[in-house]
């Protein structure tokens, strides 16, 4: 049974330029379908999520990531009442922004154009679908509905100043009401991305070996999972418990956010979407009791896999790559692809040239980044480091 308060793509605010609308796909659907067939969609295969896209073929990419937040945001948001498809678009959009080599390669970018404006992955994914991704023939983007962009622009909450850049530029065309929360759908897609984060890297961390199963059993949470699955399968198999363990760390995570936002549901009462937005706080939320429990998850996954002495070496060799091809391309822009010379001669500043070059970076892979660099600079990071 849909909720009062889930969005109705009957009543959607529509999209940007309107289309005549699908017989058999609702918008919301039709937003998720044109963001699964974007060019920016598929290159998430090649794009890190922790290691380094060569570095294993069973780590994480975000690709992978992508579709595991997609499939939790559809179980919540069933549960709730919301609208699937909206869900599912936010939270399979919400990583396209991402540069190569993850949260490393946007530091480092974001660095390079802090005198242009700096770069922010949520806004650039919000540049992506509203003007890079250039296939359809009535307009640039991929006209996505109102509710969609919202998701993406402020499912981690209301968009704090200074706005970015990216996200600032398309808001002065197209309203998204920064100020506001978003809809339950696009807060059911952010709670759902740290879900499905916290338990994949601790899947990844234990396969690269940076830390033990033993060590793991230890964490809050985490061990009363070990604990259900010893007293239930005495003797297990080394990598089924663990498996089973974090199995069931998952289903925690997935049925505390469900309760915890029912209960907040309950006490607002909401009618409308509106409702939701205009709560002045979020309604999908973890207990804070497992919010604690889960800050120690993260900072021991911080110091053990995120810092680790192995990526801390790789992410001082990636930043060099963005470091070196960044300057490269702005002084001489005919290094871009012939598809980008257009933009090119249309430039007139400093600034639209260093954002063209952004946007140009940050759509590289991992591993065509790493082609481009030793290309341009006769230096295979790679390599020189094995």
């Amino acid at each position: 049974m849909t909720a009062q308060f889930a969005c109705d793509p009957a009543t959607s605010r529509g999209r940007l330029y309107p289309e005549e609308e699908s017989a058999f796909r609702s918008c919301f659907q039709r937003d998720r379908d044109r963001i699964i067939h974007a060019s920016a969609f598929r290159r998430l295969k090649h794009k890190t999520q922790v290691f380094i896209e060569h570095e294993g073929d069973y780590f994480r990419t975000r690709l992978t990531h992508s579709i595991e937040v997609g499939q939790v945001a559809r179980t919540i948001s069933k549960t709730l009442g919301l609208d699937l498809e909206l869900t599912e678009a936010v939270a399979l959009a919400h990583d396209l922004g991402h540069t190569p080599f993850g949260h490393t390669g946007e530091d480092a970018l974001d660095a390079l154009m802090q005198p242009y404006g700096g770069f922010d992955h949520n806004a650039q994914a919000i540049r992506i679908v509203t003007a890079l991704e250039r296939h359809y023939a009535d307009f640039d983007g991929l006209n996505l509905t109102w509710e969609t962009l919202e998701g993406i622009a402020k499912h981690n909450g209301p968009v704090k100043q200074p706005i970015p850049h990216a996200l600032a530029a398309y808001n002065a065309r197209h309203d998204l009401e920064l100020h506001t929360h978003a809809s339950a759908e696009a807060q059911v897609a952010a709670l759902s991305d740290d879900i499905a984060y916290n338990h994949h890297d601790l899947h990844d961390g234990l396969r690269a070996e940076l830390f033990s199963t033993d060590e793991l059993a230890e964490l809050p949470i985490v061990s009363d999972c070990f604990a259900e699955v010893d007293r239930i399968y005495p003797g297990l198999n080394y990598y089924r418990r663990r498996h089973e363990a974090l199995r069931r760390f998952f289903g925690v995570l997935v049925s505390d956010v469900i309760t915890v936002t029912r209960a907040n549901l309950k006490e607002l009462d909401p009618k409308s979407p509106e409702d939701i937005r205009a709560a002045g706080r979020m309604m999908v939320q973890f207990n804070p009791a497992l919010w604690s429990d889960l800050k120690v998850i993260r900072e021991f996954l911080f110091h053990r896999m995120y810092r680790a002495p192995g990526v801390i070496e790789m992410r001082a060799q990636v930043t060099k790559v963005i470091n070196e091809l960044f300057p490269l391309f702005m002084s001489d822009p005919a290094l871009l692809p012939k598809q980008w010379r257009k933009d090119v001669a249309e430039i007139e500043t400093e600034t639209e040239l260093a954002r063209l070059v952004g946007d140009y970076i940050a759509g590289m892979t991992d591993r065509f980044a790493l082609q481009e660099h030793a290309r341009l600079t006769g230096s295979d990071v790679i390599s020189a480091r094995s």
